[in-house]
C-alpha cells in the first residue's frame, strides 16, 4: 500500500484546468439487470484485493450497491499503478487516499479532497523479533530500523523527534523479510493485517507489533478521495455510494458466512489471499480498533473531524513534513459522512 501520493506537477495543472471525469471504465465486477438503469462509478483501490478492502467487495456480493442503485466498477492497485494520477486524469471517479494526499492536493491547489475515512487507525506497525522486547516506541532507541521511502517522508520524523531516535538507525526497507529475519535487533515496517502474519509463519510464533498510531500518529488512512466537480454535481450519487460502501463496512467485520462471497471475490482477484490470512486480517482489525473507534464510535464508519483534521496538520507542521499555511478545511468535506452507519449499538 502507497503511504503518500507523489503527484507528477502537469496532471496537477491538466485538472485545475478543468478536466473532469468520465473515462473509459474497466470491465466491472456486476452487471446490473438489462431491466433496470444503475449510475456507474468507478473506484480505485490502492493495492490488489485484500481483506483490507473488504467492505468494498461485500458491497459488491451482497448487493449493496444494486440496492442503491449503482453500478460498481471496482478496480484493484498494484506495485506498478499511480493511482493518484487516475484520478487526475479522469481515469477514474474515486480513488483509496490518505490525509496526506489530501493536503498535496490543497498544496498544489489540485481540485480533488477527500470525504471519508474508512480507517480510523493507520494501520503501519513496527515489527520486532518474538521475545525481543519491543513493548513500546521508547524500545527502538539503538536498534536498527527498516522504514521504506514512504514511512521517512510521513511518520518517521514524528517518531523520531517524539522518542529521540536517529536517522544513524535507519536502513532501506525493500518489501523483503530476509534482512528482518536474519538479524534479530532489526525492527521492520508493516501493515497491521499482512507483515505479522508473514513473519509468523515464517517464525512460529507471532512478532512484536508497535502500532505507529498509538504513538498519536493520527493520519486517517484508507480514505475516499474525489473530484470537487463530482461531488457538487452528482452530490445524491456520491451519497448512495458512501452508504452502500460503510454498510457493506460494517456487515464484513461481523465475519462469518455473510461475507464468505466477498472474500471469494478477493481470493479470485488476488490468489495470494487465502482463508487464514483473510481471517487474521479481519480479526486484527476488529481487535486494533482500525475502523471503529474514535470518532466512528458515535458517528458511524467513515467517520471524520474538522477538529482531528487541524491537529494532525499541526503535528505534520511541527515536525516540517507538511509546509505551514495550508488551508486545512479545503482538504475535506463532512457533507457524506458521520450519519451513524455502522456505529456499535
Amino acid at each position: 500500500m502507497t503511504t503518500a501520493l507523489r503527484l507528477d506537477r502537469r496532471m496537477v495543472l491538466r485538472a485545475v484546468a478543468g478536466l473532469t471525469l468520465g473515462g473509459p471504465l474497466l470491465v466491472p465486477l456486476a452487471r446490473p439487470p438489462r431491466a433496470q438503469t444503475l449510475d456507474r462509478v468507478s473506484f480505485q483501490t490502492d493495492w490488489r484485493a485484500q481483506a483490507e478492502h473488504g467492505g468494498y467487495y461485500q458491497a459488491i456480493a451482497a448487493g449493496l450497491y444494486r440496492k442503491a442503485g449503482i453500478e460498481c466498477d471496482l478496480r484493484q492497485g498494484g506495485p506498478s499503478l499511480n493511482i493518484g494520477q487516475l484520478l487526475l486524469t479522469g481515469r477514474v471517479d474515486m480513488i483509496m487516499s490518505n490525509s496526506f494526499e489530501a493536503f498535496t492536493y490543497v498544496r498544489e491547489g489540485a481540485p480533488f479532497f477527500t470525504i471519508a475515512s474508512i480507517f480510523q487507525k493507520d494501520p503501519q506497525v513496527l515489527i520486532g523479533h518474538p521475545g525481543s522486547g519491543l513493548d513500546g516506541f521508547d524500545k527502538l532507541k539503538g536498534r536498527t530500523l527498516l522504514i521504506g521511502n514512504g514511512g521517512r517522508v510521513t511518520y518517521w520524523p514524528f517518531l523520531r523527534k517524539k522518542y529521540g531516535l536517529r536517522d544513524e538507525q535507519l536502513r532501506p526497507y525493500t518489501f523483503n523479510m530476509a534482512p528482518f529475519l536474519a538479524d534479530k535487533n532489526a525492527v521492520q515496517q508493516g501493515f497491521l493485517s499482512s507483515e505479522p502474519y508473514s513473519i509468523a509463519q515464517a517464525l512460529g510464533r507471532p512478532p512484536e507489533v508497535l502500532l505507529i498510531a498509538d504513538a498519536g500518529f493520527s493520519a486517517y488512512q484508507t480514505t475516499i478521495a474525489i473530484s470537487r466537480k463530482m461531488a457538487a454535481d452528482k452530490k445524491e450519487l456520491v451519497q448512495r455510494f458512501v452508504d452502500a460502501t460503510l454498510e457493506g463496512w460494517a456487515q464484513y467485520l461481523k465475519g462469518g458466512p455473510a461475507i464468505s462471497a466477498a472474500n471469494a471475490l478477493i481470493k479470485q482477484a488476488n490468489p495470494d489471499q487465502t482463508d487464514d490470512r483473510i481471517a487474521y486480517a479481519i480479526r486484527v482489525l476488529n481487535e486494533r480498533g482500525i475502523v471503529l473507534s474514535g470518532d466512528a464510535l458515535k458517528d458511524g464508519i467513515g467517520a471524520m473531524s474538522s477538529g482531528r483534521w487541524a491537529a494532525f496538520y499541526d503535528s505534520m507542521v511541527d515536525v516540517d513534513v507538511l509546509p505551514k499555511g495550508l488551508d486545512v478545511a479545503r482538504a475535506y468535506t463532512l457533507e457524506f459522512v458521520n450519519k451513524g452507519i455502522g456505529k456499535p449499538t
